[in-house]
């Protein structure tokens, strides 16, 4: 059984300091990683009673499971106030459906979707984080959203993302692990977790590793929080599989919805894909900024070698590259500089141990047992509560980092983060 444990002294199980207590925080259950930017059914389906309400107690239903005759079950996530964003209770349903699911062997596929065009997922709440302020009940937000990603990503049937609208932070995870990532030109991808003094996870890191660059676009986009707002440079980075407009999207879903899936339901369902998806109409940004990307992003690059490699940049007589690198150092500016350390540390070593088969953070399960470590350390610093009050609470876009520098940045502070938990809090189990 684990304690239920303040902010202050369940740091003593984390930190060689003592880190200053953080204070408790109200605001509006409203996903912070999109902040900044404001079906037919058909008949004879088995609906699942699915209450995943706020911390209200509304009642409202946020997840919302059906499976159809032909063995489709779609999930739809339907709390478009919040831009669908995730809370524990959403999490938790939505992982059951998914266990039900994959053991029923009537169903043959899943399809998840957002019920408003505006988002499919804007990320997670971060009210239940910081409301709470108990190890216990952070414990708990990381292990229902890691182990759903981890449930995602091995799972044995097909899963298809319709990911149309805001699709950050959590978003990415319920999508970014999944087979089958349908994206719109609607669609806005971006992990800014940097940018309220914590770090991008749900597996962000695993998924970046592959990216273009060995790696580096996963990193810069990572450490910027910059956003991706083009299908082309959401299919060259690997965060979508398929682009298919948005005004195709109800015809794909009637097509999964009619399909035969008896045979060969990934054949199936990538004959349909094929079908409804296009090229996009132009060609990626990013791809023509790999080269610079790759020399300041590199894993090989400290915090302080990329910042000075983009100041370089920034006087080059490409346009596109002057203001790429301006935008880049910019967003850097954005995120705390203690945040700015762990991203870089935690994205290099997880791209360093790709194709190493002896290096557990070759696997994502490895990578997620490593990250639930940091979430809950990192959760517990003081720059997390600045970066909420800041960004969500006053809004005034001043948050007061500590340290303030990455000059001040002590490394040893950075590299205690991913050491194994202690015997009071057990590792994550998957």
């Amino acid at each position: 059984m684990i304690k239920t444990l303040g902010v202050a002294s369940s740091a003593r199980f984390f930190f060689s300091r003592h880190l200053p207590t953080t204070h408790n925080i109200c605001f509006s259950s409203l996903a912070f990683f999109a902040i900044r930017f404001s079906n037919n059914s058909l008949s004879n389906r088995r609906n699942f009673t699915v209450m995943a309400s706020g911390s209200g107690g509304c009642g409202e239903e946020f997840v919302k499971g059906s499976v159809y005759p032909n063995g489709v079950a779609v999930i739809t996530l339907d709390r478009p106030k919040a831009l669908n964003a995730m809370n524990l209770e959403m999490d938790l349903k939505y992982k059951s459906l998914l266990e039900e699911w994959e053991s029923d062997p009537k169903v043959k596929c899943v399809v998840v979707e957002g019920s408003t065009p505006r988002a499919f997922c804007a990320g997670g709440d971060v009210k239940q984080i910081t409301t709470k302020n108990h190890l216990s009940d952070m414990i708990q937000v990381f292990t229902a959203e890691y182990t759903l990603i981890c449930k995602i990503a091995g799972y044995r049937k097909p899963y298809i993302s319709l990911m149309d609208g805001i699709t950050m932070g959590f978003g990415l995870g319920l999508s970014g692990h999944g087979r089958y990532r349908v994206i719109t030109e609607r669609t806005v991808l971006a992990m800014p977790e940097n940018g309220i003094g914590l770090f991008p996870d749900v597996g962000f890191s695993y998924i970046a590793a592959h990216s273009p660059g060995r790696g580096s676009v996963g990193a810069y986009l990572g450490m910027t929080g910059g956003r991706i707002s083009t299908p082309s440079d959401a299919l060259f980075v690997g965060l979508g599989t398929h682009y298919v407009p948005s005004g195709k999207l109800g015809s794909l879903k009637q097509a999964f919805l009619s399909a035969d899936l008896s045979k060969d339901p990934h054949q199936d369902i990538q004959s349909t894909l094929s079908e409804y998806s296009s090229g996009p109409d132009s060609e990626p940004h990013l791809k023509t900024l790999l080269p610079q990307i790759e020399s300041a992003f590199s894993a090989s690059k400290s915090v302080k070698e990329t910042i000075e490699e983009l100041k370089k940049y920034q006087q080059s007589t490409d346009a596109s590259v002057a203001e790429w690198a301006s935008e880049a150092l910019q967003g850097l500016g954005k995120g705390a500089p203690f945040s700015l350390y762990l991203t870089h540390k935690y994205f290099s070593k997880v791209a360093c141990a790709m194709g190493k088969t002896d290096n557990e953070m070759a696997t994502l399960n490895g990578v997620m047992k490593t990250e639930y470590r940091i979430a809950l350390r990192a959760a517990l610093r003081g720059d997390f509560t600045e970066g909420v009050r800041a960004v969500l609470i006053d809004k005034d876009q001043n948050p007061k980092w500590k340290p303030a520098s990455v000059d001040e940045v002590d490394e040893t502070e950075v590299d205690a983060l991913f050491k194994p938990l202690r015997t009071e809090v057990e590792e994550l189990d998957v």
